[in-house]
Order: structure tokens, then C-alpha cells, then sequence
């Protein structure tokens, strides 16, 4: 388990909250966090507060690994794969320089 898993969990331990912490409650969690980060950005695309969008994307990434804890995945081997998968749906000589979707490429 890597040192950042480790200081979550401890967190978590230590206040005895694992009991609240089923994957759909993280789930909704990583949701609710991830609106908090959105709304750093609602009025102003350029000036924003970067303290309290990196304090919310903290969260969202705490929750995840929480997430990955409770399903006893590691990230980095989700990622890997998913990045894997990317790679497949989006090739380069297709996607460079695009945003479409991979079934519109």
C-alpha cells in the first residue's frame, strides 16, 4: 500500500468512519466533491481561487482512493489499464488535435 493510501486510511480509522463508507456512498462523495470543484469555475474561467481548487481536488482524489480501498484496487493499476484503453479508442494519427468523441473520429 502506498504512503498516500496509508494516510487516508489512517485518517479514516482513526474516526472510526469506514462504517459509512460503502462504495455507493463514496460514490456519491466523488460526485458531490467534484461539483464543489466545478463551482470554483462558475463565474470566471480565468480568475479563480487556486488554494481552494486544489483543497477540492484533494477531496475528489481522497474520496477515489477510498473508493479504490473499499473495491481493493490499487489507482495506479486502474489507470494503467483505462490508459491502455484510451490509447486503443483514441490512436494519435486519428485524435491529435481533435475532442471528438472515439466512435467520431
Amino acid at each position: 500500500m502506498d504512503e498516500l493510501q496509508q494516510l487516508v486510511n489512517k485518517f479514516v480509522s482513526d474516526r472510526d468512519w469506514d462504517q459509512f463508507h460503502a462504495p455507493v456512498h463514496l460514490a456519491k462523495s466523488i460526485v458531490i466533491e467534484s461539483a464543489e470543484l466545478l463551482e470554483c469555475f462558475q463565474w470566471d474561467n480565468d480568475h479563480f481561487d487556486q488554494q481552494h481548487v486544489k483543497e477540492e481536488l484533494a477531496d475528489v482524489m481522497i474520496y477515489c482512493l477510498q473508493m479504490c480501498d473499499k473495491l481493493n484496487v490499487k489507482a495506479d493499476d486502474i489507470i494503467k489499464m483505462k490508459m491502455k484503453m484510451n490509447e486503443e479508442k483514441y490512436p494519435v494519427e486519428k485524435a491529435k488535435g481533435k475532442s471528438d468523441k472515439y466512435n467520431e473520429l
